[in-house]
């Protein structure tokens, strides 16, 4: 396995553990909304993905999109994209690890070229002042379930081992990591089994991971109790922060001072609200996606802070700019 060398890496002089120490960091929102409203088809198995092979600019435009919204990390391309899938698609394996590797350098193309960024007067920032390198890149690891493309990732329980998962992962993360990503993202993860195989996949790596899960109910997708989904990070030195994603802004808010006992930094970004209908392969529901809620994630523990599906940079400009700069919350209105 070739693993990065931090010193070719384009990122950021500072590590993300180090920016989250200093205060709340703001991520992108989510990809596929962005790449459809620049008019992209993402239908088939490969969703967003796709896009790696076929227009691999259209990623790099929405990516940009996010910066000038005033995310400070950017998450690839990568969430669907598998060996697997790739396969099913006719592509070789070799040409499948190069774009795993795009996906990261489109990503760090974007953040080096940022420009005018609405936020960044409100956040305590790590780049602009200091004359260096502000944006980071998380790779994106999505679960089994995405590579099925048929909604699994929300229900979890594929009726695979923990071994077996970490199988499939293992060359997928392996492949991101030689591209030297600032972290990779384990994100979507429906439940505890497969988040210890994602782990148990990125060690060696040499890069660090935020654990981040999907959630229903106050559970895992699975059904298993958040606060043992999220102490399973608590003793994982490579884990800089857990959390959840891809849930409802109100799960969300449950879920936060749960992730925060495990005495990591806490991750969180929640959909729009809506619920996508896999069936009829479209979004339902009413939009409650509301970043006032930031200065209740923030007081929790949170520390990352952005949005998933159909969460746009018009929602990330708002976060940016109602960020408090501390950590603690003594400046709270």
């Amino acid at each position: 396995m070739h693993l990065p060398d931090r010193r070719l890496a384009a990122g950021p002089d500072q590590s993300l553990a180090a920016g989250l120490a200093e205060g709340t960091v703001i991520l992108d929102g989510g990809l596929s909304n962005q790449l459809v409203d620049q008019g992209c088809d993402l239908s088939g198995a490969l969703w967003s993905a796709r896009l790696l092979a076929d227009d691999p600019r259209q990623i790099e435009a929405a990516h940009t999109a996010y910066v000038r919204a005033g995310a400070q990390v950017l998450i690839t391309a990568s969430y669907q994209a598998s060996y697997q899938g790739f396969a099913h698609r006719g592509l070789p394996a070799a040409d499948t690890s190069r774009l795993l590797r795009r996906s990261v350098e489109l990503a760090r193309r974007a953040a080096s070229a940022r420009r005018g960024r609405p936020g960044e007067s409100t956040r305590s920032g790590h780049g602009a002042q200091r004359g260096q390198p502000e944006v980071w890149v998380a790779a994106s690891v999505g679960p089994y379930g995405a590579m099925l493309a048929d909604g699994s990732e929300y229900r979890g329980r594929y009726g695979l081992s923990v071994a077996e998962l970490e199988r499939f992962h293992r060359p997928r993360i392996e492949s991101l990591a030689s591209a030297a990503p600032d972290v990779l993202a384990l994100e979507t993860v429906p439940d505890i089994d497969e988040a210890e195989a994602l782990l148990r996949a990125a060690e060696g790596t040499g890069v660090p991971v935020w654990l981040s899960y999907t959630v229903d109910g106050g559970r895992t997708r699975a059904g298993q109790p958040l606060g043992e989904a999220f102490a399973l990070a608590a003793e994982e030195e490579q884990v800089i922060a857990v959390g959840v994603n891809c849930c409802t802004p109100a799960e969300a808010s449950r879920a936060v001072p749960l992730a925060a006992e495990s005495g990591k930094p806490v991750v969180v970004y929640p959909n729009s609200g809506e619920s996508w209908d896999t069936a009829a392969a479209r979004w339902s529901g009413h939009r409650t996606f509301d970043p006032e809620r930031v200065h209740r994630w923030q007081d929790a523990g949170a520390r990352l802070v952005g949005g998933c599906c159909r969460v746009g940079p018009g929602d990330i400009t708002e976060l940016a700019w109602l960020v408090r700069p501390d950590t603690k919350g003594e400046n709270a209105r």
